[in-house]
């Protein structure tokens, strides 16, 4: 299980693998994401508790989804069940990373409030348009926040990702999933840093794409302004099981499912 650096070329990579997984099976690869997003968000909805679970689940929701990816790189048969497949790999441990992940997510949310008690307001006061982005973004302590939020928040995404991961293919527990996790994130820096800028890219050339088609006919770019999001957010979830093979190679024992 031991982590490989990787050269910065390599988050290129990723995306192209990915696109290369999603065009094997983009039926069901896209209904595991959409699937898992919608489940997390009905569970979300529950008074009072939601959130919670939420965060516990999420984890084996996503093994779910990376069980599926791999079942398509194998080129094995798997249905839409495999998305709760994830909950019989190591399950006491996949509800670990998410607890810790929910404490993690409020002490950062916790020291951001401690620079700006109105963070969260304003964000979403300029999401909503009640107030402008100019206005917003020229507040000092809200610009303290939001780079605390971010600082905080960034080991805290590189502790987590390839957690569930270990956690339920390895069979490791969920303290030395996400550590080990965190280090490879580490290593392995310039490849994600390529990686973020290259999804980013695809991003800005699709956004570009349909304001142009958008000037010619507003018609004419309703259809990739749709379909975009729909091959897009699959495609990058798919890209993450390409990392993932890439940084470990073999993450096992229990990774045959």
């Amino acid at each position: 299980m031991q982590a490989r650096t990787l050269p910065a070329q390599r988050g290129w990579v990723w995306i192209v693998d990915g696109f290369a997984l999603w065009r094997r099976n983009p039926a069901l690869i896209t209904f595991l994401v959409f699937g898992s997003s919608l489940s997390l968000l009905l569970v979300a909805a529950i008074p009072f508790i939601g959130q919670v679970i939420m965060f516990l689940v999420m984890p084996a929701l996503s093994l779910g989804i990376f069980n599926g990816c791999k079942a398509i790189a194998e080129r094995r048969k798997a249905g839409p069940e495999i998305l709760v497949s994830g909950f019989r790999q190591n399950l006491q441990e996949q509800v670990k990373i998410g607890g810790l992940y929910f404490i993690g997510t409020l002490i950062v949310l916790g020291l951001s409030m401690l620079f700006d008690a109105e963070v969260n307001s304003k964000l979403f006061k300029a999401v909503l348009g009640k107030t402008s982005w100019s206005e917003t973004l020229d507040d000092p302590s809200f610009i303290v926040a939001l780079l605390v939020s971010t600082l905080g928040s960034t080991p805290l995404m590189m502790a987590y990702w390839f957690a569930p991961l270990l956690a339920g293919w390895g069979r490791i527990p969920a303290s030395k999933a996400l550590f080990f996790s965190f280090v490879a994130c580490l290593r392995n820096w310039r490849a994600f840093l390529a990686f973020g800028l290259g999804l980013m890219s695809v991003a800005l050339a699709a956004g570009v794409l349909v304001s142009v088609l958008e000037l010619i006919s507003p018609l004419l770019s309703l259809l990739p302004a749709l379909a975009f999001p729909v091959v897009f957010i699959p495609v990058v979830f798919a890209s993450f099981y390409a990392n993932a093979l890439d940084v470990f190679d073999r993450i096992g024992p229990d990774d045959a499912n």
